[in-house]
């Protein structure tokens, strides 16, 4: 499908945006750990660093970085790993954190939301994806079409990963004990080695 910024292009690639953004994944993992040590009002800043790290990096990876990723396997191959890597480290922070709050504080804080989006496995293959499908390779303004992907994917995105806030925040009147907050602990970690798995498995 090449892009054209008409109505039912525009709907198909929001409504691809809110999919990708909104479905399991090592950010919502986290995003949901902040909700349950900050709640919702605290952990915006958590939201906004995550969609805006996700849409500087389709904006950066639309206006060329993509072609080069491609045209060298290797460095691909390096950030999937090394991505791979940061998660597994992280994982084992949270299941070993003596407080509850280490569940959250590897990235509470809107920058360093924002930056973990470029280790982010599930970040380089939505940006490689959306490329893919719906860029117009053979038209003009590259540029537009950066900017319309990245302020429609962080529109798309914002209520799409809400959700994740939202419900790590309901769980705070569960975890009242050091028991509960360990299995949240285990839990969390659970999901992003699991993600490791999924992201860097060889796919057929």
């Amino acid at each position: 499908m090449q892009a054209s910024f008409t109505p039912a292009g525009l709907i198909a690639f929001v409504t691809f945006a809110a999919v990708a953004a909104g479905t399991p994944g090592p950010s919502n993992v986290l995003l949901a750990a902040v909700g349950a040590r900050t709640g919702v009002r605290r952990g915006m800043t958590s939201l906004l660093g995550q969609v805006t790290g996700m849409s500087a990096m389709l904006f950066v990876v639309t206006l060329g970085l993509g072609s080069l990723l491609l045209g060298h396997p290797w460095i691909l191959e390096t950030l999937k790993w090394g991505g791979a890597a940061l998660l597994c480290w992280m994982a084992w922070g949270i299941v070993t954190a003596e407080h509850a709050e280490g569940a959250a504080d590897a990235s509470t804080g809107f920058l360093s939301m924002a930056a973990f989006q470029w280790a982010n496995p599930k970040g380089w293959l939505i940006t490689a994806a959306a490329d893919a499908t719906f860029l117009d390779q053979h038209g003009h303004g590259t540029l537009d079409q950066a900017l319309i992907f990245a302020v429609l994917f962080m529109l798309a995105a914002l209520p799409s990963c809400l959700p994740w806030l939202v419900f790590g925040a309901a769980l705070q009147r569960f975890l009242r004990t050091p028991r509960t907050w360990l299995v949240f602990r285990c839990t969390m970690a659970g999901l992003l080695a699991a993600s490791v798995i999924v992201f860097v498995w060889p796919h057929s």
